[in-house]
Formats: structure tokens, sequence, C-alpha cells
């Protein structure tokens, strides 16, 4: 029984670890109605670790057609070929391996003074470790001119064992929408 309610409380804290945590930054001295058009700065996505098991063309792919899409909806148009972009956009995939201990309390007192005083056995704690990683997309746009950064977004999730393409399409597609939403800066 205990158990079970030590299993339900890890799955609850797992799930709320599932939500994206979304950060921004940006230049405030920038006139960022000023930049119309875009265009990648090689490489255009950058992974950490170069790990062969993240790096993928196929993961490269779903990010750049996510950041382009985004860019779109934010009124950033592809530069002309051979033309020069307003801002130049980089994108990272950064995969973190983490650990979370969860303690769990069984048996002990239960009563209390109110009830005729404290009874039970005694309690012990156990504390047990998982291990998971966390996956963060991050997009950043230089200055075309100049080439220094002037804005960055990125969104955190956990990552999931054992995603479909389809999922991992969606989780990346949201990941960036999400991260965008404060381009252009208020």
């Amino acid at each position: 029984m205990f158990r079970r309610l030590a299993l339900v409380a890890f799955a609850v804290l797992l799930s709320a670890c599932e939500t994206t945590q979304v950060s921004h930054d940006f230049d405030a001295s920038r006139d960022f109605a000023g930049y119309r058009s875009w265009g990648w700065k090689e490489p255009a996505l950058q992974y950490r670790p170069d790990d062969p098991r993240i790096k993928s063309d196929l993961t490269e792919q779903r990010i750049r057609q996510a950041v382009g899409e985004q860019l779109d909806q934010h009124g950033l148009r592809p530069a002309v070929a051979g033309g020069k972009a307003d801002v130049k956009v980089q994108a990272y995939l950064i995969v973190d391996n983490r650990q979370q201990q969860v303690s769990t309390n069984y048996g002990g007192a239960w009563g209390g003074p109110w009830h005729g005083g404290f009874w039970g056995g005694p309690g012990y704690t156990e504390i047990r470790s998982y291990d998971y990683q966390v996956a963060t997309i991050q997009v950043d746009l230089f200055d075309g001119k100049d080439g220094k950064l002037v804005w960055r977004g990125s969104a955190e999730k956990t990552v999931k064992d054992r995603s479909t393409p389809a999922e991992r399409s969606t989780a990346i597609n949201q990941a960036v929408a999400k991260l965008m939403m404060a381009y252009p800066p208020s």
C-alpha cells in the first residue's frame, strides 16, 4: 500500500517536470521592427554534447523546419538566395543528464494528543535516485550587420524514452513555438 502511494507521488512529480521551461533574453537597444529577413548562421544547428546518439539529420531537419515556421509567423522572411539577411539564426540542441532524489516516509506514529496519544510502529525513510535527461532547444538571433547576439530564446523539457518520430516532431514544434512567443520583444 505504502509503496503504491510512493509510486503515485513519484508519477505526479515526474508529470510536473514535463512542463516546458522557457526563458528569453534580448538586447533592449536594438530596433527589432527593422529586422525583416533571416538566414542561417552555419553551422545552423549545434549539438551539446556532440554525441552520435543525439546528432541526427532528421532532428536537424525538424528543428530547422520548426524555427523557419515560427520566424515566418513572427514576420521574418527567408533572405533572398545570395542576399544579406537582417538576422542570422543559429540553434542548439543541448541534452543534459540529471538526477532526481525522491524520499518516502513509511510507518511512524499516527494520532495526536487529541486522539488519545500517539500510536504506531517505527518509521523509516527510503531515498531513491532517478536518472533522466533534459533536452534544451535554444535559438539565437544575430544582427546581420554587426554579428552581435540580439535575441535568445530557450525551452527545456524532460526527454521521454522511446518516443515516435511523430512525437519528436510535435515536441520540437511545441518547444520552438513556446520559445518564440516572446519574439519580437516588446
